[in-house]
């Protein structure tokens, strides 16, 4: 049953959350552990690094909005930790069990935010931004990172991610 309730700036957010919560597991399938770390002799971020980022802003959305849980890798991606060399990081099938541990819960929490939540400030140090910015931009990266992923698995040779319908 759909909650007539959703605050109004909200919904057009969690057309695309939902969107994206059926896309990730979907871009990271069949993909093995050894491409999930090859950067194919470049500097960018592999597949597993890419992953466990865009999990870490799932929880990191759910923390801004008053719970606080955390991915398995939490570790390796707190305080926005760029990727490192020399770690092997979660199997993928890691970041898809915490992705669909989060994304219900956070779900939740979106669809009853307050125009107060989503107007206050979260200090982010030098920044000062309102909530629903925050929560914004996290959708929007969200689309960035499963891109990118789905640009990886062309690039090592897996067919293109599908859609789910």
């Amino acid at each position: 049953m759909e909650n007539t309730k959703i605050n109004a700036r909200i919904k057009p957010l969690l057309f695309l959350y939902d969107i994206h919560t059926g896309l990730f597991p979907n871009v990271i399938v069949d993909i093995t552990e050894e491409h999930a770390h090859n950067r194919l002799n470049t500097k960018a971020n592999h597949t597993a690094w890419l992953a466990g980022s865009l999990v870490q802003q799932r929880f990191e959305m759910e923390n801004l909005l008053g719970s606080d849980k955390k991915q398995a890798a939490n570790e390796l991606f707190k305080d926005y930790k760029g990727i490192q060399d020399n770690i092997t990081y979660p199997l993928l099938k890691t970041y898809k069990d915490d992705w669909e541990k989060i994304s219900h819960v956070l779900k939740n929490l979106l669809e009853n935010v307050t125009d107060e939540k989503l107007d206050s400030i979260f200090n982010m140090g030098d920044m000062k931004v309102a909530h629903f910015e925050m929560i914004g931009w996290g959708i929007h990266r969200e689309a960035y990172i499963i891109g990118q992923l789905g640009l990886w698995r062309r690039l090592l040779g897996y067919d293109a991610m599908k859609y789910p319908m």
